[in-house]
Parts: structure tokens; sequence; C-alpha cells
């Protein structure tokens, strides 16, 4: 995390004591199961039959941090890691105990500022540090004393594509919403009795969460543009999605399937929809989420179930920044196909898309990226660290 927030976490650190222990100290940590969630989609609403029109796009900064009381089948105590968008740029775990660049072009980072890392070490062994306290202080609020718990800890900012900012700050305990920050209105939400204990704490001096309001729409932005600029070449590059329509069997037999992939695109923001006659089907349309690929593209699913006498009527239109205008795409053959398959949602699985049936590795029908709830803080959902 760039030292800019220190001061913040160090004020947090003699703001929050549990009884007859230490004080809370500055990391309490928040792991989401994936970079996709928190800061908003990226999408805009659209008007009932209106096209989609060309995305633009934003750009997100966020912070992961996880500690956990019992390390076990490889996992380290203590992680955090540092996203752009989806890419990774930073890693620091308890096992290497060195935060070190997750990308090649965040090695340029050190070119100017040789201090960067090191620095940036130095923190996060004083945060290991502070999570393994904070995680016992809240064990002991809930006469816990053995077993695993986590303690979670997720922030971010985004620079939004018509020049709006936001930022968000959530806290987690042993896989449920425990604390969270309202920037807006400099409230906290506590979401038990034990988080009503930090949260008074906290409320006694307003400057908390000012400072945290501070950090994330002035120093996030701030790092989040000099990282746009460090890699530039890969996180505002633009690559054109490629757009089929397959028709397949439906469980009744007047009514088939038209579904639209759009794949291999970049960056992430896209508009997408089926139309029929011109019109609007958003009601009727079963779409996955936007998910990553592994070479760093994306894709995405949309399907309809239409009466076969009326394929005709139906177009996927899709649009992007790569795109000089939208695409409008019909059905055209071959002939109908088996029902599209679609992944199940496996409980606590936060892994690579493509290692899942249904994904494009596998050559079938892309899967439902999940782990994407909102405010959901899966204990098993630990991609993050690989």
């Amino acid at each position: 995390m760039p030292s800019g927030a220190v001061a913040q976490l160090q004020l947090l650190a003699r703001c929050v004591v549990g009884p007859h222990r230490r004080p809370w100290a500055s990391a309490l940590a928040v792991a989401s199961c994936g970079p996709g969630r928190g800061t908003g989609r990226f999408s805009h609403p659209r008007a009932a039959g209106q096209a989609p029109a060309a995305a633009a796009s934003s750009h997100s900064l966020r912070y992961f941090y996880t500690a956990v009381s019992e390390p076990g089948q490889g996992l380290p105590q203590f992680v955090q890691v540092g996203y752009v968008d989806d890419q990774p740029i930073t890693h620091y775990d308890s096992s290497t105990r060195r935060k070190r660049p997750a990308v090649p072009w965040m090695g340029k980072v050190g070119e100017d500022d040789a201090q960067y890392w090191e620095r940036g070490t130095r923190k996060l062994h004083s945060d290991e540090q502070a999570f393994r306290e904070s995680l016992a202080t809240l064990q002991g609020y809930h006469n816990q004393s053995g077993g695993l718990h986590t303690l979670q800890w997720m922030f971010g900012c985004e620079l939004r594509s018509d020049g709006s900012k936001g930022g968000y700050m959530q806290f987690g305990y042993d896989g449920r919403d425990f604390l969270s920050l309202d920037k807006e209105t400099l409230r906290w939400t506590a979401a038990d009795a034990t988080a009503q204990l930090t949260k008074r704490k906290w409320e006694k001096d307003p400057a908390i969460a000012q400072g945290f309001k501070v950090y994330l729409e002035e120093t996030c932005i701030e790092w989040l543009q000099r990282y746009l600029e460090y890699g530039k070449e890969t996180l505002q590059r633009t690559e054109p999605p490629t757009v089929r329509v397959t028709r397949h069997k439906s469980s009744t037999e007047d009514v088939e399937t038209l579904v639209c992939r759009a794949h291999g695109f970049y960056p992430k923001e896209i508009e997408a929809a089926w139309t029929r006659a011109g019109e609007s089907r958003e009601q009727e349309t079963f779409r996955s989420r936007v998910a990553p690929n592994p070479d760093g593209t994306y894709y995405i699913s949309l399907y309809t179930d239409v009466e076969p006498e009326e394929r005709g009527l139906y177009r996927c239109r899709v649009a992007h920044a790569s795109l000089s205008q939208p695409l409008a795409l019909a059905w055209e053959g071959p002939g109908l196909l088996p029902s599209p398959l679609f992944a199940l949602a496996v409980p606590g699985f936060c892994g690579n898309p493509s290692a899942l049936p249904g994904s494009p590795a596998h050559g079938i029908a892309n899967p439902l990226h999940i782990c994407s709830g909102k405010n959901r803080f899966p204990v098993s959902c630990l991609w993050i660290l690989s």
C-alpha cells in the first residue's frame, strides 16, 4: 500500500483498544473474492430499447489484506495484494516477507523511487505484526480460543470514464462483514455487536474517517494515475472483441436459445445486449459477468430464448472502446447445437476461470464468474494469494 496512507493507519492503532489487550493496530484486512467487485462494474444503465453506446474506460486501484490465525496447506498467515484494474501489481506475504512487483512494468516504479520497495516492505512488516495482534483481539471479543479465523480488509479508489471518482473501504471477520465506511457521510456501519465496539471508538475521533476520505479521494487517485502511466502500454491498450452468435436447443420444443459470446477484448468495460427488431430484450436476457481470460483480456456471454420463427429479428449488439461503431450480429448458422453448458458455481472456488468446465480453455460455454456477490468475504476464496 502506498506510504501516503501510513499516517492514517497509525492513527487507527491508537483508536481501538480491546479489554485487557494491546491496541488494534493498523491492519484489519478484507479479502474479497476477486477484484471484480466492490468498486462498481463500470456499466451504465440504458433506457428500454436503447442500443448500447461505445463503452469508455474506467480504472481502479485496490488493495486486499488477509490475516489467518493458523497457517496451513501452504497458506501464509498474512498476505497483501495490490491491483490496478484486474491486474495484480504488488504482492507481500509472511513467507517471503518482501513486497515485490507482480507485473514487469512495476519495476519502473523502483527505478524512479529507489526506496519504494524497501519502504513498502518495512511498512508491511509492521502491518503483519499488527494484523496478528488485531486478530487475537477479535478472537478474544468472540471468546474464541482456537480454530481457523480470518481478519480482512479491502479498500480502493476508481477514476471513472466521466472523470468522477469513487472509493470504498470495508473490513471483515471470519468471512462476514464487520465494518465499512461511507466516505460521503463519514459514517461507519457495524455489522454486529462486536463491530459496534470498534465503531464507537472510531466515531469519537472524526479525523479517522476524514483521513480515510482524503486518502481514497486524493492520495489513492494520485497513485492510480502514476501506475496507469507506468503501465500504459498494458493498462491503456485496446483490443477488440471477437463476437459469435450460436443457436442451441432449449428445454421446450417450440423455443430455442441464442447465445452471444464476446471474448478477447480489453479494457473490461463493454456494452452488450440482445435486441428484437431494434428493441432491448434486457429483461429476457441472462448474462454472465465480464470475466478475465488467462491472457488478461475478457469475455462475456448473453443468452436469450426465442421462438424459431422470430429468430431473424434478433441481434446481439456490442459496443466497446476498441470499435469505431457498435456491432450488430444475427445468427447465421450452422445448425442447431446442443443446449449450452453452464459451469456450476463451486463453493469456495475463486481460481482461474479457465480451470472450470465451461471455460474457453475447455472449448464449451463460458462459465459464470463466481464469487462475485457484493459484500461477501468467503474464507475459502483465497485465489488472490496465488
